[in-house]
């Protein structure tokens, strides 16, 4: 293998679709040199096939957020929260905690921008998240 087989080899890992003639163009060779290279370059087993790479659709990143704002209603906040279609439950709950709140976001940052809107509420003192890191379904 010369250069000019590492130069194609390296142009079609980059792009399996790019045409002979935009390879020979690159390369400085006639299309048909380049034709034979990639012909010789499959016979040997270098270029053992052609695939097409595709995306996985992204996960949602899930977590559940425990408000703490002490005196205020839940109501007010609940009303707050449906400013974010990625919050898809609140529950007021006893206990410490004010108010628990599911959140599924198309990304992290998408969960830290939400999070740190909620933190500016009045009133709020304190979020607490945890992660979702796996389910089941039952």
């Amino acid at each position: 293998m010369d250069k000019f087989d590492q130069r194609i080899l390296a142009l079609l890992r980059k792009n399996a679709r790019l045409s002979v003639t935009a390879i020979a163009r690159e390369v400085n060779l006639s299309r048909s040199a380049v034709s034979d290279r990639i012909r010789q370059l499959e016979t040997s087993g270098v270029i053992t096939g052609y695939h097409a790479q595709v995306a996985s659709p992204q996960k949602p990143v899930k977590a559940f957020l425990e408000l703490f704002y002490g005196e205020s209603r839940c109501e007010e906040f609940a009303e707050q929260m449906r400013a974010f279609p990625e919050i898809k439950r609140c529950s007021g709950i006893s206990g410490e905690t004010d108010m628990l709140v599911y959140i599924e976001a198309d990304s992290m940052e998408r969960l830290i921008e939400i999070r740190a809107a909620i933190e500016q509420y009045p009133k709020m003192q304190r979020v607490k998240t945890h992660m979702v890191m796996k389910e089941w379904a039952f």
